[in-house]
This record gives C-alpha cells, sequence and structure tokens, in this order.
C-alpha cells in the first residue's frame, strides 16, 4: 500500500519535512548552528579597575597581609583584612580597616610603560581630580589586562587539626565537627576538606606601567560621606579621547556594618542592619586551642547551610557567583539581619569573627557591544568596578568601627601584654613561623 504522504498535494506534505531536516541540521555538528559566525571580541584599548571598600571593626598588628606571612591562610580566610597602619596607600581596600577606601588601576595598551595620569571625579568625592602614578617597580609579572579568570590564592599548610562547623542557630547540628588531622592528612583528604567556593576575578593590582590610585603625591584620605556617584574622567598619555563613565548610586561606597552581639546561653546571636546595596551577607569566624592530646587545633564556623571553610568567599565576587550561592544557601540573603553561633563550636577560647555583604559589581565598556555577530567589538576602554563593606570583630565582644585613619586617631596608650597566650598567639601555634 503506498505511503498516505504521496497522495497528499505537495503543499501539505512539504511542511513536514521541513522541521525534520532543519533539527537534523541543528543537532549535526556541522550543521546550521555551528555555521553561526562568531563575533571577532578585541580587547579594549584602556582599561580601568576600582575596587570599592568599607571597613569597620578593628585590625591586629602583625596579621596583615604579607605574603612571607605565617598567617597567610588566616589572611585567606578573612580576605586579608586583619591589619591597619595610618595614612592612605594603595591596597587598603584588600586590607580595609575601618574606614572608606577606593583603589584605581589603569592600564593603556598605547603605552604600556605609562607614568602619570588623572582622573576627575564627582565634587562630592574629592577635589581637585585624583592624581595616579605608576609603581617604580613591582614584584612579579604584569597580569593581562583582559584576564578575567578567577584568581587563586595560596595557604600555608597549618598544624594540627582543623574542625569545621557550619550554619546559624542555638546548637551544633548533627554530623558536625568535620574534623581534619594535618599530619595524617592526604593530599585528596585535605582537597576534599578544604573545598571552598570563590569567584574573585582580577581587580585593582600595582604593576610598572600602570598608573594607580592613591599614589605617593595624591594620597588624601576619602572623607566621611564621600560619594563616588556620578560623572568619571580618565585621561592620560596613550588613553583614548573620551574616556568618561558615570558610576551609579548602587555602586557608591557602602554603609559600614554595624555588628552587634548578646549572648544567649552560650550561643552568640549576631544582628545587624540590612545594608540598602547588599546583594547577600557572609560569616566566618575562627579560633584556635588545644585538643584533648594536647595537640594545636583550629575551629572554623561560617554561616553557610553548606559546609564549605569560607576561604575564598571573604572577598569580592562576581554578581552571577553571587546569587548562584544564594540559591544553594551558601550566603544570607539580603533582607537577613540576624545569624547565632552555635553553643559548643568556640568552648573557652577567642574567636575572631568575620562578616562581608557584597556589593553590586559593575562592568562598563565603550561602545557597547554590537548585537550583530558578524561586526567585531572593539572597545576603546572598559571599566571593571567591585564594591564590599566588611567588619571585624571579637566574639563576645562588640567592636566599634574607626572611621579614622592615620593622624586622624588618637594615640592609645600603652598596653600591658596579657600574662595567658591570646588567639593571635594560639593561631600562631597552629601554623608555626
Amino acid at each position: 500500500m503506498p505511503s498516505p504522504a504521496r497522495h497528499l498535494p505537495r503543499a501539505m506534505a512539504a511542511p513536514t519535512l521541513v522541521p525534520v531536516a532543519l533539527a537534523a541540521a541543528l543537532a549535526w555538528p556541522g550543521g546550521v548552528a555551528a555555521q553561526a559566525p562568531k563575533q571577532v571580541v578585541k580587547p579594549p584599548v584602556a582599561q580601568a579597575w576600582i575596587d570599592v571598600a568599607t571597613g569597620a571593626g578593628f585590625g591586629m598588628p602583625g596579621m596583615g597581609g604579607g605574603g612571607a606571612s605565617p598567617m597567610d591562610m588566616i589572611g585567606g580566610m578573612f580576605g586579608r583584612a586583619m591589619g591597619g597602619g595610618g595614612g592612605n596607600r594603595f591596597g587598603q581596600t584588600q586590607t580595609a580597616p575601618g574606614g572608606r577606601w577606593v583603589d584605581v588601576t589603569l592600564y593603556t595598551r598605547n603605552n604600556p610603560q605609562l607614568a602619570e595620569a588623572e582622573q576627575l571625579v564627582p565634587s562630592g568625592f574629592l577635589s581637585p581630580a585624583l592624581r595616579l602614578q605608576s609603581p617604580k617597580e613591582t614584584k612579579g609579572s604584569a597580569p593581562e589586562p583582559d584576564d578575567d579568570k578567577v584568581v587563586e590564592r595560596e595557604y600555608e599548610r597549618p598544624k594540627g587539626k582543623l574542625l569545621l562547623y557550619w550554619g546559624c542557630g542555638e546548637t551544633v547540628r548533627a554530623g558536625q565537627p568535620r574534623v581534619i588531622d594535618f599530619a595524617t592528612a592526604t593530599p585528596a583528604d585535605l582537597g576534599r576538606f578544604f573545598q571552598s567556593r570563590r569567584a574573585t576575578q582580577r581587580g585593582t593590582h600595582a604593576a610598572v606601567g600602570r598608573p594607580v590610585w592613591p599614589s605617593p603625591d595624591d594620597a588624601r584620605m576619602v572623607p566621611e560621606g564621600a560619594s563616588l556617584a556620578g560623572e568619571h574622567t580618565i585621561s592620560g598619555a596613550g588613553v583614548p579621547e573620551g574616556f568618561r563613565f558615570r558610576i551609579p548610586a548602587a555602586q557608591d561606597l557602602m554603609p559600614p556594618i554595624g555588628l552587634k552581639q548578646q549572648d544567649q546561653g552560650g550561643a552568640t546571636r549576631l544582628d545587624w542592619e540590612a545594608l540598602p546595596a547588599a546583594r547577600a551577607y557572609f560569616i566566618a569566624g575562627m579560633g584556635a586551642g588545644a585538643g584533648a592530646g594536647g595537640e594545636a587545633e583550629m575551629v572554623i564556623w561560617t554561616s553557610s547551610e553548606q559546609p564549605d571553610t569560607g576561604f575564598g568567599l571573604l572577598d569580592y565576587q562576581t554578581n552571577n557567583a553571587v546569587d548562584r550561592w544564594l540559591k544553594e544557601q551558601v550566603l544570607l540573603a539580603p533582607k537577613t539581619t540576624a545569624c547565632t553561633v552555635p553553643k559548643g563550636v568556640f568552648t573557652g577560647q577567642g574567636a575572631m569573627l568575620r562578616m562581608i555583604a557584597y556589593g553590586n559589581e559593575l562592568n562598563l565598556a565603550h561602545p557597547p557591544r554590537p548585537t550583530d555577530p558578524k561586526v567585531p567589538w572593539e572597545p576603546q576602554w572598559a571599566v571593571k568596578l567591585r564594591v564590599k563593606s566588611q567588619t571585624m570583630a571579637m566574639l563576645g565582644m562588640e567592636m566599634p568601627g574607626m572611621p579614622g585613619q592615620g593622624a586622624e586617631r588618637e594615640a592609645e596608650p600603652e598596653k600591658k601584654e596579657p600574662s595567658t597566650p591570646g588567639v593571635k598567639d594560639l593561631l600562631k601555634g597552629i601554623f608555626g613561623r
């Protein structure tokens, strides 16, 4: 019996074949979809990175983010935010002591040895314009300007045992803590234990030929109440004309985190007011002590609903990563205003708390990317701006923010060293020297 389709008029039979043929072409590697033109994308002629940070709480001298410090792992855990020092200098957005901080780095392919540049900023920030200057020398090679891969950190291997707790609540949850002994742990054990989310891309950095602010000739402090919102213009030898952009209020300096603590029968309730521009929050605590056998122990607790050490989270993160981790309940939602450190996590020992509020990252480029993939995209300039607010406190002690820095701080009276080891000494005992 002949096929029914053969008896249909051509106009009726043909349409049933078209979707089948099209689907086959799309599915086949050499089909229509695979032959779609790939847009040519060239790196921008000039690139500016701007990091914005608000710090509160305190810094501990000798516990900064220096690469040679035995506290490297703690520096990574706390976003290298322990430290301080007077005056304004490049890199304060990473150490983030109490105050408001802005770092800027500029690069232009037209002049790889650019010595200085100028950034006109809104009158509500600083006046006159910012003077950017290139470092005379730096360690290592300069990163590629268009390199947006995640920047991984290297940590010093500690000693003793590490105990990991996670989740907000008054009591420790079943199945916790996870424990690892560094004396017997294999590389595979360490890899599984220290799995940590991180999506920190390249931000401001120091490299010869890339002017930065603050600079030796312009180390002005960011005034209280200053605002970055508004129009900015960057100029310099080799910088394309018309490098002009606007920073919206959503990417302005964030308010400080006002962290409050309250004892609840051994558990510690943390409260704060929600920040309008916060995309999410994350909290981590770290303490140290001695185990039953006298061996050194480090205890970590995080606000995550998942067992994440948090080593990679206390830093700038991309918007997409923050949104993804919110869905995974790794981060606290922007409307969250409380979290409780469970009773029994930090027993008979001090602990340091570190909290971050993620702002909204901003990426700009001119001209905008063409919607037609056949048209090459050749941006003249691009800007990456990252925003955060963070604070540090001792568990059980409310540490007020310190808006003044450097000469603005009042001299503190000399304090007598405690007779018993403090948290800093215990943590150093784990990591050694």
